[in-house]
């Protein structure tokens, strides 16, 4: 028998509450870095615009929503008023970790790239980005996210620069770059962006990020600050043990083929949109190390390792390179590695919601102020999706039920989306706002139960079928 425990929704009036009051501190947040109050009142509305339901949030479309009569007061946000993007990024970092603070939590580094047309926006130049899967003229974004058991939102962002770009003066003085930006690889704008966190005292424990991060300078930073790390690296990568009873020794891919069956252990790296993220991986301790000599604040034995995924379809392999305190479980190293999935969410909803690749700016600081000011829109609403979700599990009603056989919530988690469609239909005021309420719990109920449908659908195909991929293993 399985029984329900249902939770009480958020008020109508709560609902309101919340979104007034968050966006009122943002601005109260924001409002020293602006020197006049009609400017700090403009970025108000640009915030306002971005936090709407337009689909494209142009100079236009935000000029349109803030009611302006034409686009220059949005675009002077971006361009021609003199205020610190950087001190913007700040004030995202510390509300993000003001409300989502864990001391287990994940920085996830990673880049996203921006499709544009022509040659003058700052960084524009053919090269590769995974969102559009090829070499295609783009600017790329480096991006922190900070990712807790509370939520996630980006913390920190660069704008990368290539070598056609630091090697015209011409170009960048056109694009306003600042004289001492300079050429500086993915993972040296990486390395800056986790040192502003530990400067910051931002608390994490570990850092995650794909193949192009897994190599360089990171590993050494993190192992002197103390942090564990799990980072993707290519099938040449050469690992090598000593100290261990079974000797390790050459490329990533060739060590994989010779695992034996019982090396592997079937894990999910976390629960997807329609069950568990399951994956065959194997771990292998290269070496441990005292480490006192590198942060006294973190003294004891760690250990470098070796994580390898296989998919079950088609064993597909991708390879990490780890650090961690001694005694760490593959769980543990496995479910830092899923935390990835959640920057990769995260530019979805910031581009599908809050318009990350809609700036038209082609400058430097025009950029870096589009995308802090999406990065403050995307932190409200993980805060306020944090708050809400905090309050409906507080009022939970508990089931003591011995006959109680699986625990299965009522409603699917919020999701930023979903708070923002409640937020701007109430603030509308055109439909009851019972009627909406009333809709968003058919969503979530309805999505809880489709959700449940699939985990078990899956868990019976694996249990049946070892072999049986699961559902989509894409991230997200």
């Amino acid at each position: 028998m399985i029984r329900r425990s249902w939770t009480r929704p958020a008020s109508i009036e709560e609902t309101l509450a919340l979104w007034a009051a968050s966006l009122r501190e943002i601005k109260k947040r924001i409002r020293p870095l602006f020197n006049q109050d009609r400017v700090a009142t403009n970025a108000g509305l640009f915030l306002e615009s971005l936090l709407g339901d337009e689909q494209r949030k142009t100079g236009w479309m935000r000029a349109e929503a803030a009611g302006d009569p034409g686009p220059w007061r949005q675009q002077a946000i971006l361009g021609r008023r003199d205020w610190d993007a950087d001190g913007l990024r700040d004030i995202v970092r510390d509300y993000v970790i003001e409300h989502l603070a864990d001391d287990d939590a994940v920085l996830v580094i990673d880049e996203t790239g921006f499709l544009k047309q022509g040659k003058a926006s700052c960084g524009v130049a053919r090269q590769y980005t995974g969102s559009a899967g090829k070499i295609t003229n783009c600017q790329i974004g480096v991006f922190a996210a900070y990712v807790s058991r509370h939520g996630h939102a980006f913390i920190d962002r660069a704008l990368y620069l290539p070598k056609e770009w630091t090697d015209d003066p011409d170009r960048l003085e056109a694009a306003y770059v600042p004289p001492d930006a300079g050429f500086a690889t993915k993972p040296k704008l990486a390395t800056r962006m986790i040192a502003r966190a530990i400067a910051a005292s931002v608390p994490f424990k570990w850092v995650a990020g794909d193949t192009v991060y897994g190599v360089g300078d990171i590993e050494q930073q993190l192992r002197q600050a103390g942090k564990g790390y799990v980072l993707g690296v290519s099938s040449a990568h050469v690992f090598q043990s000593w100290g261990k009873r079974r000797s390790v020794a050459g490329k990533a891919a060739d060590i994989a083929r010779t695992r034996r069956p019982s090396d592997w252990k079937r894990l999910s790296a976390g629960a997807g949109t329609k069950g568990p993220r399951l994956h065959d991986w194997c771990y292998l301790e290269l070496a441990d190390l005292e480490v006192e000599e590198f942060n006294s604040a973190n003294q004891g034995l760690w250990t470098r390792g070796l994580l390898i995924r296989r998919h079950i379809a088609d064993g597909d392999l991708a390879f990490f390179t780890t650090w961690c305190p001694a005694g760490t479980s593959i769980e543990t190293l496995v479910a830092v590695e899923g935390h990835r999935w959640a920057i990769e969410d995260s530019f979805e909803t910031a581009k599908n919601e809050f318009g990350l690749d809609h700036n038209e700016s082609r400058s430097w600081h025009g950029w870096h102020r589009h995308v802090s000011l999406v990065m403050l829109a995307f932190a409200m609403m993980a805060v306020i999706r944090h708050r809400q979700s905090a309050a409906a599990k507080k009022n939970e009603t508990p089931n003591h039920s011995k006959n109680q056989s699986i625990a299965t919530p009522s409603l699917i988690r919020w999701s930023i989306q979903e708070v923002r469609r409640i937020a701007i239909r109430l603030a509308r005021k055109r439909i009851q706002p019972a009627h909406i309420i009333a809709w968003s719990l058919w969503r979530r109920a309805h999505q809880a139960a489709a959700q449940r449908a699939h985990f078990k659908a899956n868990r019976q195909l694996v249990l049946v079928y070892p072999g049986f991929r699961g559902a989509s293993h894409r991230w997200g």
